[in-house]
């Protein structure tokens, strides 16, 4: 399925993963827009609107300037995130409250105030960036992980809810990847451990499926992947593992 004038709409998209998957989704012809919290930029051909995907009638604003700007949603990428990590007794109540509400709340409220226009259509593309902390557990993230597994299990019952109407729901989930928030993990690292920051990002790649730090590439290609070839309900681990969990 060509991508070419559909209006794909990315969140958290003004670097990163969700620049990435903006500038792949323009390539294949798609009219991008991006939603973040920073002031809204012109460049490289895309609408951009300020907005948090945790505020609901900001976004609600944003989604239709997008909207009056490229015309109806044909493809959503759920991609806007945070990260904070602490041990679960330094865990307090306004960091699990401002991470849920990014990551998971942020991915239903996006969803829910697009998927209408796309059941009418009947078609449509939903790609929720999720991560592999949505499918295991690890130390320090208790907040992240349960937000990430949130987005997961939202992921598979909206796709079973859509299934057959002509739109898709489906997640990626990424390993490390050299991002903003990599970093913040490797400055941790360091600020525990007191190894250096080389050692840090090797250990993190380690922990990863297949050994290697995700790449943005991969994750773009995969998103574009799942908006062209109409497959429902599925879960993408990037890097690919090379032995079964």
């Amino acid at each position: 399925m060509s991508l070419a004038g559909k209006h794909a709409v990315v969140t958290g998209g003004g670097k990163g993963i969700g620049l990435a998957v903006a500038r792949a989704l323009s390539a294949h012809g798609a009219a991008v827009s991006i939603i973040s919290r920073s002031v809204p930029e012109t460049g490289e051909g895309f609408f951009r609107a300020a907005a948090d995907v945790a505020d609901e009638a900001s976004l609600a604003r944003a989604l239709q300037a997008c909207r009056d700007a490229n015309g109806a949603i044909a493809i959503l990428v759920n991609n806007a995130g945070i990260a904070e990590s602490a041990p679960l007794k330094r865990t307090e109540r306004a960091m699990w409250d401002r991470i849920i509400a990014t990551n998971l709340t942020g991915t239903y409220l996006c969803t829910r105030m697009v998927v209408d226009e796309m059941l009418e259509a009947q078609w449509g593309r939903i790609v929720n960036i999720a991560s592999i902390a949505g499918l295991y557990g690890a130390p320090y993230v208790t907040a992240y992980c349960a937000s990430k597994h949130g987005v997961i299990g939202f992921t598979r019952a909206l796709a079973a809810e859509v299934d057959g109407t002509g739109v898709t729901v489906n997640a990626i989930c990424p390993g490390y990847a050299d991002t903003d928030m990599m970093q913040q993990a490797v400055q941790n690292i360091v600020r525990r451990t007191g190894i250096d920051a080389q050692q840090a990002r090797a250990h993190l790649a380690q922990s990863n499926p297949g050994g290697r730090l995700a790449t943005l590439d991969e994750i773009a290609v995969s998103v574009i992947t799942l908006c062209e070839n109409g497959e429902n309900g599925r879960e993408i681990i990037l890097p690919p593992a090379t032995a079964s969990w």
